[in-house]
């Protein structure tokens, strides 16, 4: 879907984002009205190596993970997006992503902002490429943290890292007991490195040292600070 417009949901998409801040709503309007917000369903690619796109995505609903195939077909998952943030394949901002894959983890609404756009609206204002270059400055050191924990931790380690990771991002919406995250064996192990049948082994063994409870498509983190220990944090 794709959509234009003026009004409360489309600001929001804008208000959520920190690198919008301190902007007036007149200033966010003008950004929304250049950023139209487009859907992705699950398992869906936003964008891949052979359909290149220098565009800037605002992350507003879902989770989307950038992820490399080697030549050999080894994936490695270089970051995960939540609600808030940019990312994308646009020269002007220094992301170069052309060697890349975006895939939905979940229902996705981004809004889209053209290359003009990002000149006009985005780098022409000192507060926003500042911030811009900050967010980009800490996902280079994630990603040198991410390479590091695929060559120095094991399989156990690097599932508990992850659903460490995912747990801080979800601990503003906690349960009563536990931290819900919501991912099926399958896209664990994607995320990982590692096969489904590994996957399965190790939460399960979390699960009866009672780290976590397994659910379908989804987890509940119980124990946050143990399961951070067993990630090597």
């Amino acid at each position: 879907m794709e959509r234009r417009g003026q009004g409360a949901e489309d600001l929001w998409c804008m208000a959520e984002v920190d690198i919008f801040a301190d902007l007036s709503e007149q200033e966010m309007e003008a950004i929304a009205a250049a950023a139209p917000m487009r859907g992705f369903s699950a398992g869906e690619l936003l964008y891949s190596p052979p359909q290149p796109m220098e565009t800037l995505f605002i992350l507003k609903q879902g989770r989307v993970r950038i992820f490399r195939v080697s030549p050999d077909g080894r994936v490695l998952t270089t970051a995960i997006m939540t609600p808030g943030t940019i990312f994308g394949e646009m020269l002007p901002l220094g992301q170069q992503m052309h060697d890349n894959f975006a895939e939905a983890l979940d229902e996705v609404i981004v809004c889209v902002m053209s290359r003009a756009d990002v000149q006009r609206f985005l780098l022409s204002d000192a507060r926003i490429a500042a911030r811009i270059s900050e967010i980009l400055g800490n996902r280079v050191s994630q990603l040198e943290r991410r390479l590091s924990d695929t060559v120095f931790k094991s399989v156990p380690q690097r599932i508990a890292t992850t659903l460490c990771l995912l747990a801080n991002e979800e601990q503003r919406r906690p349960l009563s007991r536990g931290i819900q995250v919501s991912l099926t064996h399958e896209q664990v192990a994607a995320l990982t490195g590692t096969s489904r049948e590994t996957t399965t082994k190790v939460l399960n063994e979390y699960a009866e040292q009672g780290l976590l409870r397994l659910g379908r498509g989804r987890f509940i983190i119980l124990d946050l600070p143990r399961l951070a220990s067993e990630a090597g944090e």
